[in-house]
């Protein structure tokens, strides 16, 4: 007696249907034509990277998957490790092609990451990132920083979501704020900020005495700083008005400054200074931006990013590099599995070639080959069925035009448009359907 197992999913790691695939496909192509429109250049890396590598600046807040032979021989020169991010690989990647590189390196990539984080919406445990970066050989301008807002703006827009704000701060505001309160080391006080969307202010404050020690004045004074929000260059005035002074703060205030004013060509209320903002990763040094979609803020961050100056330093100098990451899978938990977003039919298929019968299945085949000749996704049915079950696999399929060959001599083809029921006389060679009905698009619901 024979048993079968029910074949459970792995939680947080996400397969879609064919349908949701597409939908995923072309949200990655926008990514991709909006890159190569600001003149990034494409480039994967390996999935996997030395442990001491992803771990070279210190403890990491995320769960890494290291990885082993079945079989270990001992010939590893390290232990590895599944890539968690993007940013760590290029590091490693711009060191060891330093000399082949022209610079500022501005370069996109699509890749699959992998997280051992506690699986929730948006929480995969492997998803899609895509990521951009403009590394620097010895330095980076400022514009870069001020130039990425814009592209988080540009970006954001092209998905099928509601409207997005772009949330931006700068390490060296909160790194001189602490400084001109005395104290050096201002981790704790940063993870308590970073908690002021969830637990509130009164929560952080608990945070800021009981875990980071510091004296009520204090935590109201970082408190105060961690609320201004604005628009424009305004903040630097708030800033001065609490009374703190440093010179690294001044630094910061002011590459913040060019950075929101770099950003008023765009609709206002795009792009917002939030002094709040600080990032979890330990390698930012400078700008960061974080984003926060209209009515979904509990999704978090899908598109963030920042600077980070020291994190591709060697003997030979250092690389510099900004850039952002986009969360593709994890919108796509929110928009896509929620049903808000869906693909205009299942198939990229556009033309079903009806077939007659078995003796002119080569007929059929040579119409489907025309028009895929010409870029119009096209296949013949498989079977001589009734034209009426054909026409319904066809609409069961999203598919909105079926071909019928011509039956007897002297006779034309003609397609159907399985919508309206209109029907007229065609030619493979030089017949086109309408333009939106020549892929598969992206529907919100």
């Amino acid at each position: 007696m024979s048993t079968t197992s029910k074949i459970m999913p792995l939680s947080g790691f996400p397969e879609w249907l064919p349908d949701q695939r597409m939908v995923e496909q072309q949200l990655l192509d926008r990514v991709r034509r909006l890159a190569e429109l600001y003149g990034f250049v494409p480039l994967e890396t390996r999935a996997v990277e030395p442990l001491s590598h992803l771990t070279h600046q210190g403890e990491t807040s995320k769960e890494i998957y290291t990885i082993r032979r079945l079989h270990d021989e001992g010939d590893a020169p390290d232990e590895l490790g599944l890539h968690f991010d993007l940013t760590v690989p290029l590091a490693r990647y711009v060191q060891e092609f330093r000399g082949k590189l022209r610079f500022p390196f501005k370069r996109y990539q699509i890749q699959k990451v992998w997280r051992g984080e506690r699986p929730q919406e948006g929480r995969y445990r492997e998803f899609y990132q895509a990521d951009l970066d403009v590394v620097g050989d010895g330095a980076l301008p400022l514009h870069f920083d001020a130039e990425m807002p814009a592209l988080m703006h540009e970006l954001l827009g092209a998905f099928p979501i509601p409207r997005a704000t772009v949330l931006v701060n700068n390490r060296k505001v909160l790194d001189g704020f602490g400084r001109g309160l005395g104290r050096e080391d201002t981790t704790e006080v940063v993870r308590a900020l970073d908690k002021l969307d969830s637990i509130g202010r009164s929560g952080v404050r608990e945070l800021l005495i009981d875990s980071a020690g510091l004296t009520e004045t204090e935590a109201d004074s970082w408190l105060d700083l961690a609320a201004i929000r604005r628009p424009d260059t305004g903040f630097v005035d708030e800033v001065g008005a609490l009374g703190v002074k440093h010179e690294r703060l001044s630094e910061g205030l002011d590459e913040l400054a060019t950075v929101i004013a770099a950003s008023s060509v765009l609709p206002p209320g795009s792009v917002v200074a939030d002094l709040h903002i600080a990032r979890g990763l330990d390698y930012y040094t400078g700008t960061v931006y974080e984003s926060v979609i209209d009515g979904h803020a509990d999704l978090g961050s899908i598109c963030s990013g920042g600077r980070y100056d020291d994190l591709a330093s060697s003997d030979a100098g250092s690389l510099p590099g900004v850039g952002i990451s986009v969360g593709v899978s994890r919108l796509l938990g929110r928009f896509l599995g929620g049903g808000m977003i869906r693909a205009s039919r299942e198939t990229p298929t556009c033309v079903l070639v009806a077939l007659v019968s078995e003796e002119t299945r080569a007929q059929s085949a040579a119409i489907a080959r025309s028009l895929r000749s010409r870029g119009i996704a096209a296949e013949a049915f498989h079977e001589p069925l009734r034209f009426g079950k054909q026409i319904r696999h066809a609409d069961r399929r999203g598919i909105p035009f079926v071909w019928f060959p011509a039956m007897n001599p002297g006779e034309q083809d003609t397609v159907r448009d399985i919508r309206s029921g209109e029907q007229v006389p065609a030619e493979p060679a030089v017949w086109n359907p309408p333009e939106s009905d020549l892929y598969p698009h992206v529907l919100t619901s």
